[in-house]
């Protein structure tokens, strides 16, 4: 068995061949970034944000998968998987089925809708401006304050274990970084170094696990060993001042069951398979970070392919996150299974509870030199990739839902501007977050996760689902079902962080009747009333014409008939008055010149204006001197986009391969049932 350190001491990375581990990632991750900014053209909007929509099924896939696993699923799933068992992996079990609904289902439509952003799509369906400038705040507040803070928490907990740098520090470098790539070469080159770091991730994951299992005797072990990961400083220490419950310290006699009781379960069964596929529909099916990945695909079949990509790699967090995180209760019981407040507040620096350390404490004490490097790249790798993602879509959804809508008249070269100062922007509030993170709760980093998108994401997507489903819904039932479905939200959601989440030796005094309910039920609950509200409203106003809905709605996904977008008239008004319009630029014209080139006004530029565009990819384009598209070819580049026909051998070949997943995922359930 490992020997136990002491948590409050760090281990310095400082031998050579961590170093040089780290140096290689690093080397790699610029290199492949450099190359890929040759692989799509960058100076246009289509290039930035969507990689040309020219992106095979491989770096759909992994990018799906990267995005998805930051740190925070490292720290949150271990730290869960120390303290209550295998049942948080249901989570990532969940998104199984749910990424097949994004790839079969929504991605199709969104293609044929010709949209890059989830706010333009409802703002295409429903028309009006409030539905679509509602959901960009929603985002980018969510953007902001929940997956960047966590993120930026999970990557303090392990850098703050591994290398004892200053935090401040390490962050900002991590963060400068990741903007630089981001900045530069778009959603191109996040989509290929996330191919690179998706391969990082899981072989860095599958050594530590190995290196984890080989400590306490193989499979069979963990299965014996966790049962009796009890701390014994519940006796020994401060017996006056607390009357402390077996239910606080010993594990859970149902650890090893992924459904638990539908009452009294940490994670009840009937909240886990209908709650949780609730709130994946949200992140999965409506989410920014995760459909512009997709919308980047070349074709449908190749969307189709990365999420089964995407999918085969879900299976794996279960045995490379999880278990390693009851491994380390096993090896460091006394630290991850801390009960005493003033022992845990010592050891990690938190009063209720210490199970976050859980991974970065199995790195630190049982990796060797150079494999410890590999595991800092690792979590380097989840991070990077996860805040990378964040910061470029919610760059476009800032450009394209809030930019364009107060400088309607912007050109190509402002919108780039934007999009990339914006990252600026989000560094800055990141870097500005971290002592407010710091500070949060350090219990179940993973539950705060899951809770808050229970609160907040039912009415999208509920709203979601029924603008893809029923043509019958308009404007006003789905603008009245997110704002009631957010009041609701906000009635749990607020009480239980004025009042805390509480701990095992102090539940929380937040009332029953608002913070009682299991917050996967409480979505299900939400999610029922937001499309109660939705179709109430819509059915007492009247609805959309069926000339507003094709290729819009799933029904209507192939239909040739022409569309009349419910957003023509202030299109139509913006032409009367010679403005740019941002939708031609996004539908059929993304890789058109929207600027005339002029090289005598180049040459007059300073030289650190012209290493600023090099730098930025702003004079790419228009050093090409091609001219204008004509009409016709732009027409054809638009039903290029927007074409959902597929190949039928490849087509079944990605149906078979969906339908072995689904088997294979439904067998595992079944299995640790």
């Amino acid at each position: 068995m490992a020997t136990q350190q002491p948590t409050t001491q760090t281990v310095a990375i400082n031998n050579a061949a961590d170093i040089s581990v780290i140096s290689i990632y690093f080397l790699v991750v610029i290199g492949v970034g450099l190359w890929s900014m040759r692989r799509t053209n960058r100076g246009t909007v289509g290039g930035y944000f969507l990689a040309g929509r020219n992106m095979v099924w491989w770096p759909v896939g992994a990018s799906l998968f990267a995005s998805n696993i930051g740190s925070g699923h490292f720290i949150g799933l271990a730290g869960t998987g120390a303290a209550s068992g295998l049942a948080v992996a249901g989570f990532e079990w969940n998104a199984l089925f749910v990424v097949l609904l994004l790839g079969w289902v929504f991605v199709p439509v969104y293609l044929t809708a010709g949209v890059i952003t989830m706010p333009q799509y409802l703002k295409k369906r429903f028309g009006g401006s409030r539905i679509r400038f509602y959901l960009t705040i929603l985002s980018l507040f969510l953007y902001i304050f929940t997956k960047i803070s966590v993120d930026m928490f999970s990557g303090a907990v392990f850098i703050q274990q591994a290398l004892g740098w200053n935090i401040y520090m390490s962050v900002i470098a991590l963060l400068v970084i990741t903007m630089i790539y981001t900045v530069t070469g778009g959603l191109a080159a996040l989509m290929y170094t996330d191919t690179v770091q998706t391969f990082v991730i899981i072989a860095g994951a599958f050594v530590l696990t190995g290196y984890g299992f080989n400590e306490i005797g193989g499979y069979s072990g963990l299965f014996e060993k966790y049962m009796n990961a009890i701390p014994s400083m519940h006796t020994s220490l401060e017996p006056h001042l607390y009357n402390i419950s077996e239910a606080c310290y010993k594990p859970r006699p149902d650890a090893f069951n992924m459904f638990r009781d539908p009452l009294t379960g940490d994670l009840p069964w009937p909240a886990l398979l209908i709650g949780l596929t609730l709130v994946s529909c949200w992140y999965w099916c409506s989410d920014q970070v995760i459909v512009q990945r997709c919308l980047a695909g070349k074709n449908v079949t190749h969307v189709k392919a990365g999420c089964i990509l995407c999918g085969y790699l879900k299976f794996l967090p279960m045995f490379l996150m999880v278990m390693p995180g009851m491994i380390s209760r096993i090896l460091y019981k006394d630290e991850i299974a801390c009960v005493v407040p003033s022992e845990c507040k010592r050891i990690c620096g938190t009063e209720v509870g210490c199970s976050n350390i859980a991974y970065p404490k199995l790195v630190v004490t049982i990796m060797p030199n150079g494999l410890r490097g590999l595991m800092l790249a690792v979590m380097l790798a989840a991070l990077m990739s996860s805040l990378a993602s964040i910061f470029n879509s919610s760059s476009t959804i800032f450009t394209i839902d809030v930019w364009t809508r107060f400088r309607p008249q912007a050109g190509d070269r402002e919108l780039l501007i934007v999009g990339r100062v914006w990252i600026l922007f989000l560094v800055a509030v990141s870097i500005a977050w971290i002592p407010v993170v710091q500070a949060a709760q350090g219990g179940q980093l993973f539950d705060y996760m899951q809770s808050v998108a229970s609160y907040l994401a039912p009415p999208i997507a509920a709203v979601f689902l029924l603008a893809l489903f029923v043509k019958r819904v308009n404007e006003p039932g789905a603008f009245w079902g997110l704002a009631g479905g957010l009041l609701i939200g906000m009635i749990r959601m607020i009480p239980e962080f004025i009042f805390g989440t509480g701990s095992c030796l102090f539940p929380s005094a937040c009332p029953a009747i608002i913070c009682g309910v299991h917050y996967l039920y409480f979505a299900i609950i939400l999610f029922l009333c937001s499309c109660v509200l939705v179709l109430g409203v819509s059915y007492c106003t009247p609805p959309i014409d069926e000339k507003h809905l094709h290729r819009l709605v799933f029904s209507l996904r192939y239909s040739k008939e022409e569309r009349i977008d419910l957003d023509t008239g202030e299109d139509d008004d913006r032409r009367k008055e010679g403005v740019r319009q941002p939708d031609a630029m996004e539908n059929g014209s993304l890789e058109h010149k929207m600027e005339v080139h002029d090289p005598a006004a180049e040459e007059k530029h300073s030289l650190a204006r012209r290493c600023l565009d090099w730098f930025c990819g702003l004079n790419s384009a228009a050093s090409e001197l091609e001219p204008k598209a004509s009409e016709e070819e732009l027409a054809e580049a638009s039903k290029k986009l927007t074409d959902i026909g597929e190949n039928p051998f490849w087509s079944t070949v990605v149906n078979v391969n969906a339908i072995i997943m689904m088997s294979f995922a439904i067998f595992l359930w079944a299995y640790f049932a």
